[in-house]
């Protein structure tokens, strides 16, 4: 095997263990060099791999307990260890335990700036029209980025369907639903969010036209299911630890069901319509942080409040906005998205652009003016669900034109 080809094989092999638990890479970079916004992590370097490539890790674990890897193949006989360079402990490779390489503990640099756009974007899906065809996207509700199998799964409304578009590809394929719509086990009837339990491959629904959360595997095999009956849903996520999240209209709060749990429990609001720091006011899309702070938006005029984790009253972050033409409201809910390190950014949809609140901040700051026809360039109109992917580029539903736009990160 020539050098070129051991090199393609040690990236391809530092790629799939960054996919399978969720850590980064670095490149071009010094042995221990700074790969983090964590100052205690470093980069380790990969024998036989060219170009400062390695992986992104704590760099003080302890010595004594790291083992040599095997002098044959560079292999670690445990499944959760990973061989890497790491001269300060030894001359040889050692094995390293990859529980400590997780963006939980190392989180990417990207962290470290504010994000920013570049203005040149590309249509990731749609763009050809308004209408029911694969190429089309038409009243496109919540989105689902899924980096691993690049891929964005989008929950057309009107449709009665989950769609799974993968990037590059001129037009998607049903995933879910599409079979007329109905409350029958498998159709949809005005799906409003979809979230992706990797553990179990599942596509987890919100069937807001039936009040009912269900299940559709992946692998198209098995049948829906049924997970969450007779709830008025808007929104849908799920956590690291596989509990399900539910914004819930008719109570105004989210519900938190764990695993196996057929009850859930109130997490937020709960306490009627309104604006106090216990209440929600129909609530629409939701994160939740590696600390299980949640994130809650508001179907109208943009109001993020932050709840966290056992706390019985949230706190605002991104502030309602209310504009001054408001004859009438879309029937689509204001977007959010949450980056690494808690900014919040909301879709204005009336005033055609991006905000991002930062937490204690007084003041949104925009980040991009879709424009319009007045005032070109129009990037977007009435711009809907929002999402970032892994590396911070941004998606944003452009209904008006019937496409989803991606906006690549701008690290420069």
């Amino acid at each position: 095997m020539d050098t070129t080809k051991i090199h393609c094989y040690i990236v391809f092999f530092i790629l799939s263990i960054a996919v399978q638990i969720k850590s980064q890479i670095c490149k071009k970079t010094a042995q221990y060099g700074e790969c983090s916004t964590n100052n205690a992590c470093g980069c380790f370097h990969m024998l036989g791999a060219n170009d400062g490539v390695g992986i992104c890790g704590f760099l003080w674990p302890t010595c004594s307990r790291l083992v040599p890897c095997n002098s044959s193949d560079n292999s670690c006989l445990q499944s959760n260890m990973i061989c890497v360079q790491h001269p300060q402990c030894d001359d040889r490779p050692l094995c390293y335990p990859v529980t400590m390489i997780k963006e939980s503990i190392c989180p990417p640099m990207i962290n470290k700036v504010d994000l920013k756009w570049k203005l040149d974007f590309s249509i990731v899906a749609g763009g050809n029209g308004g209408g029911n065809d694969l190429n089309q996207v038409t009243t496109a509700r919540g989105i689902y980025i899924d980096d691993d199998k690049q891929t964005i799964y989008i929950t057309q409304h009107n449709s009665d369907r989950i769609v799974g578009w993968k990037f590059g590809e001129e037009s998607g394929e049903i995933v879910a639903g599409g079979n007329g719509q109905g409350n029958e086990i498998n159709q949809l009837n005005n799906p409003s969010d979809v979230t992706v339990d990797k553990k179990n491959d599942l596509l987890i629904i919100c069937d807001q036209g039936n009040e009912r959360v269900v299940q559709w595997s992946r692998q198209k095999q098995i049948d829906p299911k049924i997970i969450i009956p007779k709830i008025k849903c808007n929104g849908v996520t799920i956590d690291n630890n596989g509990d399900i999240y539910v914004s819930e209209g008719e109570t105004h709060s989210v519900i938190r069901f764990k695993q196996g749990e057929a009850e859930g429990t109130i997490v937020a609001g709960g306490n009627g319509y309104g604006y106090e720091p216990n209440q929600l006011n129909d609530p629409a899309y939701i994160f939740v942080d590696e600390q299980y702070s949640i994130y809650v938006s508001d179907y109208k005029y943009g109001r993020v409040t932050k709840w966290i984790k056992n706390a019985k009253e949230g706190f605002i972050v991104a502030k309602e906005q209310i504009p001054e033409h408001d004859n009438f409201w879309p029937f689509y809910p204001s977007g959010m998205a949450v980056d690494h390190v808690g900014n919040v950014y909301v879709s204005e949809l009336l005033n055609f652009r991006i905000v991002r609140w930062s937490e204690g901040s007084k003041e949104g700051y925009v980040v991009m003016n879709g424009g319009n026809y007045e005032h070109p360039p129009t990037l977007f109109d009435t711009p809907a669900a929002i999402s970032l992917d892994r590396e911070g580029n941004l998606y944003v539903v452009d209904n008006l034109f019937h496409r989803i736009v991606k906006f690549d990160v701008d690290l420069n």
